[in-house]
């Protein structure tokens, strides 16, 4: 007997940045998922959408097992006397956090309550949370785990150019450049359909990969099309100074784009002078010739000397450091000389890591930025803002705490006593992990909405539960600045319920008559207001508007897109920034002079070897998803350490043995995997798990010093068996990952 099925839901993934295109179709009747497992609610098929041009990696295929994982979590939860969870009624619960706010507040002040939000929070989420902790609460301290994300290349953006998409420009342009370099990157495991736009660079012996290791990416440079730099880490940086040394003293820059588009050339200029290539070579450990082969492919591939165009990409690799800013600064710079930025077919761009990880900062969850990218300490921001949400204006408070200092703040005496966590598992994602872990035990109220039991959620005195990607409406940002609708397919199971309905339920319990409306779409046309002006003006958007426009074919429109003017004209949205100009007040770009001063944790006597951190292409970030799905978690079920086999052998660490890695914060045990995809004075550690084998327990905390970036992708180690079995030699352990064509 069939059955008809509802028409599939046209919706993206709920992963990373690249915001695949894929339609999610209800099941007819059940049918078995894998292993035996509960039936799956929806069918995943992947869209022909510009990002994805109908592929999907593995994340994405797997996706709707996350709607079933057996320990879901479908009611609200609360801490009793026992010390365990237990099932509680909503009432019950949102009034258990009410009064604890109250309580907290009475003692503490305003600030004794503080909010940690999530790159993967839809637009309207992200708003009514920025709002929910502005007007409710009344505290300063919001910020969000996108400031371990792209807070540097963000920062480094709005000083260079005066706004800050990650990508400026459509993600499609990139398959028209004779070159791309791409740093700290690897997309073909972190978003493997990314790959299939450099083509045109590798076709053309163009793609440059700067990493450490020998990547899945670096591996497609490395293969005779195109170029694999592979610096010492934490010399990025000088990798970038070298470049620009060479631009400048082979009297390669763009010196017409140089002299009418930006400012403070001449100061840059004297500020390479001093990173000459064999210099260099001694810092970074690249060949002189390799960085002068680099600069000259960049620029002749460069608008001024007839090339195709040209690409700069930076990602976590070089932004997550104590020099992020300065880093990203450099590769901006670069750009700049070379006259790639403000042009069709180049320019820089970053790529952005969570699904929303660019909508998510742009309204309200950074503690410096009210909607539309306000900065929040402006005054005519702050009115304009204040006018939207029926407030007075001096009832929104100031700055607050960025991510890393507002954790290290939780429940120290002055700092916050109660803290909501909204999409982020702090315990696995946060450097200094164990340190976090102190802070949240001494906290009064700790609230998570999660639909998962994360780590962090297990420590919660409240779980919330709420929906996930396929079972809400709303609008993502991808990487690219392009506006996209979110579609529910389904119910969602129990008694999960949006973040929009939790924020308007506990207003009102807490007294506020500020409006929190429910409905993502009237949520969004307020979103959409309170943008209005800004630097990320998305008012000329709507739900309506987005749907209408893929109903024609459309693929979603960029910010910023303000309102129809006096001529009532639709804005067409903005797919290409910084042609006619930057928003700084004289139009010009800046140059600004950066120099290297390497890691703040940097290796010694006691730890000699370096330690970088990254992402397999099975998980993503905390894990919390992905390792409850049984498809990938059998392909990668434990954390690793990647080992040379000149330091096994050195150090007694056989491939396959536990190993011990040490830092100044603590240490962590995993497998050794012999492989020569590193240097011989660096280990690698994925950071997908909890537990002994979680790395983010020894990354560093110290921070950028403008963005307030953590440096998690370098620290200083000591590598040790955890037995004293000796290591036998054997050959590197094979790479056995597809690399994507």
């Amino acid at each position: 007997m069939s059955t008809t099925t509802a028409a599939p839901a046209q919706t993206h993934c709920p992963y990373c940045a690249l915001q695949c295109g894929m339609a999610l179709t209800p099941a007819g009747e059940p049918h078995a998922a894998p292993d035996g497992r509960a039936p799956l609610p929806v069918t995943v098929s992947p869209r022909d959408f510009p990002t994805n041009a109908g592929g999907l990696c593995q994340k994405g295929w797997t996706s709707a097992s996350v709607l079933t994982v057996p320990d879901r979590v479908t009611t609200p939860l609360l801490r009793g006397d026992d010390g365990e969870l237990a099932p509680a009624s909503w009432d019950d619960a949102l009034d258990v956090v009410a009064a604890g706010v109250r309580r907290v507040q009475a003692a503490h002040g305003p600030d004794g309550v503080a909010v940690f939000g999530g790159g993967g929070l839809t637009n309207e989420k992200a708003y009514a949370l920025g709002k929910f902790a502005r007007t409710v609460l009344r505290t300063s301290l919001i910020d969000y785990n996108g400031r371990f994300c792209m807070s540097s290349a963000a920062a480094a953006g709005n000083r260079a150019f005066g706004a800050d998409r990650g990508m400026p420009f459509p993600l499609t342009d990139l398959g028209g450049a004779q070159a791309v370099l791409l740093l700290g990157s690897n997309p073909a495991e972190t978003m493997p359909p990314f790959v299939q736009h450099l083509a045109g660079a590798r076709e053309a012996g163009g793609l440059v990969v700067v990493d450490p290791r020998r990547s899945a990416t670096a591996r497609l440079a490395d293969d005779g099309q195109g170029i694999h730099v592979q610096p010492v880490p934490g010399t990025d940086m000088v990798v970038l100074l070298a470049l620009t040394h060479v631009v400048v003293a082979e009297g390669l820059v763009d010196r017409a784009f140089a002299d009418e588009r930006t400012a403070g050339h001449d100061d840059v200029v004297r500020s390479v002078s001093a990173w000459w290539p064999e210099r260099a070579e001694t810092v970074c450990g690249v060949p002189a010739e390799t960085l002068r082969r680099v600069a000259r492919r960049l620029a002749a591939a460069s608008p001024a000397r007839g090339g195709r165009g040209a690409y700069v990409l930076t990602g976590r690799g070089v932004e997550q450091s104590a020099q992020g800013t300065a880093t990203v600064t450099a590769a901006i710079n670069l750009a700049l000389l070379l006259g790639l930025v403000g042009r069709p077919g180049s320019g820089y761009g970053c790529l952005t890591g969570q699904g929303n990880g660019q909508g998510g900062r742009e309204h309200g969850q950074k503690s410096d930025q009210l909607p539309g990218y306000r900065k929040i300490d402006d005054p005519a921001a702050r009115a304009h803002v204040a006018a939207v949400w029926g407030v007075e204006e001096s009832t929104i408070p100031g700055p607050g705490l960025p991510a890393v200092a507002l954790l290290g703040a939780l429940g120290t005496p002055g700092g916050p006593q109660a803290l909501f966590v909204h999409g982020s598992n702090v315990l696995v994602s946060a450097p200094n992990a164990d340190l976090v872990r102190e802070r949240l035990a001494a906290l009064d109220l700790l609230v998570v909405c999660d639909f998962v039991p994360s780590e962090t959620a297990l420590m919660a005195d409240v779980v919330l539960p709420v929906t996930q990607w396929a079972e809400e409406e709303g609008t993502m940002t991808s990487l690219e600045g392009r506006v996209i609708r979110r579609r529910q397919a389904v119910a969602a199971p129990g008694q999960a319920r949006s973040e929009l309905w939790i924020l308007a339920e506990l207003a009102r319990r807490l007294g506020s008559d500020v409006a929190f409306p429910t409905e993502p779409a009237v949520v969004f046309d307020e979103l959409a207001r309170a943008s209005r002006g800004g630097i990320a003006d998305y008012s000329g958007l709507s739900h309506a508007r987005l749907d209408a426009h893929e109903e024609a074919g459309g693929t979603g429109l960029y910010w910023p897109c303000p309102a129809p003017g006096t001529d009532g004209a639709e804005h067409p949205g903005t797919p290409r920034m910084f042609l006619d100009g930057f928003p700084t007040p004289d139009g010009r770009a800046r140059l600004v002079p950066v120099d290297h001063a390497g890691p703040t944790d940097d290796v010694r006597g006691d730890a000699p070897t370096y330690l970088v951190t990254g992402r397999v292409l099975q998980h993503y970030q905390s894990g919390a998803q992905t390792r409850r799905v049984p498809e990938l978690d059998r392909l990668v079920p434990e954390p690793y350490v990647e080992i040379h086999p000149f330091l096994g052998l050195r150090v007694g660490v056989a491939d396959g043995d536990r190993v011990r890695v040490t830092s100044a914060r603590g240490a962590v045990e995993a497998v050794a995997r012999w492989t020569d995809v590193v240097r011989p004075e660096v280990v690698f550690m994925p950071f997908h798990w909890s537990g002994p084998g979680s790395v983010n327990r020894i990354t560093s905390d110290a921070v950028d010093p403008i963005s307030s970036m953590p440096e998690f992708k370098v620290c200083a180690v000591r590598v040790e068996p955890v037995t004293t079995t000796p290591p036998q030699a054997a050959e590197p352990r094979p790479d056995t990952k597809e690399v994507p064509a």
